[in-house]
């Protein structure tokens, strides 16, 4: 569901201000990227492509989950020194938040620091709108800017958003490990230069652990997180009208040590062949890839750091680390940066 003016209109007759921007990606640059990934030796579908609506609910409940415990360690570490971020962050900021959310983590945060504009950026849409609308609800008083961007891609800001006014950027619940390490370096790299000179960043890491802990997190017994790699394949049927039957596949979820990453995969359960095309293309221009029993599509991964490798990290994209916040048992940290 596209933001037409008639909602602006709608909303902005009762809350202060909300504007939208929108540059979510256009199918055919979808079905080119599905293709490519489709077809490497091990197949692999990009993580950003979980998060339709549907994805971005089905997270949100992974969050609530009793085995992820990122999400309790991150909360409880915002209420514990949110204090301390307000006299590190001015009232009239603009809040940059990396992938939206009407969660209690920017509730806390909103709380501490009263920013002049909020900015929540994400791919899914309609999960962009239905949670600026909840943060007006209650916050009156807030401002939203948001945008429907790729953010794991250099972010294409329009201009009336280029201000002078210092950014803050928030980028909670270890997404960052959904990136390589160098993938990571990149993209702070165009964080920092988004933020500008005396921009800072607050910004959550799960650090490395027990493997049977970190496996326990992503195979739940409730199964949602199964329910949410599948829900990739969900997705992609409806944008390209593939026909990827969840029914044929198995969900994955394993610790690498030698890479210091979860990896998430589906594994075919039986030999297969998927059309992929879109209405587009011809059916002679289309590609049908063919699976193996057993075989995977690569769908996600969640490196995990110690806090001297992510500082190390921070510091080549021309961050300083400022403060640095973990639980007890140093399962997961918060990092204050600031831009060099």
């Amino acid at each position: 569901m596209s933001l037409d003016q008639q909602q602006i209109s709608a909303i902005n007759s009762t809350r202060r201000d909300l504007r939208f921007f929108d540059d979510q990606p256009v199918a055919e640059n979808i079905l080119t990227e599905v293709l490519a990934g489709l077809s490497q030796s091990q197949k692999v579908l990009p993580a950003k492509y979980f998060y339709d609506e549907q994805g971005s609910k089905l997270f949100e409940a992974i969050t609530q989950l009793p085995e992820y415990y990122p999400t309790r360690i991150e909360i409880n570490l915002l209420r514990q020194h949110r204090e301390t971020i307000a006299t590190l962050v001015k009232d009239d900021v603009w809040l940059l938040e990396y992938g939206s959310g009407a969660s209690l983590k920017i509730r806390l945060l909103l709380q501490a620091i009263k920013p002049n504009c909020y900015v929540p950026m994400d791919i899914s849409k309609d999960f962009l709108l239905a949670s600026a609308e909840s943060l007006m609800e209650d916050y009156p008083w807030l401002n939203v800017y948001a945008a429907c961007v790729d953010y794991s891609q250099p972010v294409r800001l329009p201009a009336d958003m280029i201000t002078s006014a210092q950014k803050f950027g928030f980028f909670p619940g270890s997404s960052i490990g959904n990136f390589s390490p160098h993938e990571a370096q990149l993209f702070l790299q165009g964080v920092r230069k988004t933020l500008g000179k005396d921009g800072a960043m607050l910004i959550g890491v799960d650090l490395q652990k027990d493997k049977h802990i970190l496996e326990a997190a992503y195979n739940d017994c409730q199964g949602v997180t199964a329910a949410f790699n599948f829900n990739i394949l969900h997705h992609i049927n409806r944008i390209l009208g593939t026909q990827f039957n969840v029914n044929y596949f198995e969900h994955k979820a394993i610790y690498s040590e030698e890479k210091n990453r979860i990896e998430m995969h589906l594994v075919s359960t039986i030999d297969q062949i998927i059309k992929i095309s879109d209405a587009n293309i011809t059916d002679s221009e289309s590609k049908n890839i063919t699976f193996q029993a057993g075989e995977t599509i690569h769908t996600e991964n969640s490196y995990k750091y110690s806090q001297q490798s992510f500082t190390n990290l921070v510091e080549g994209a021309g961050f300083e680390v400022r403060e640095c916040w973990s639980d007890d048992n140093n399962y997961f940290a918060m990092f204050y940066l600031h831009c060099c």
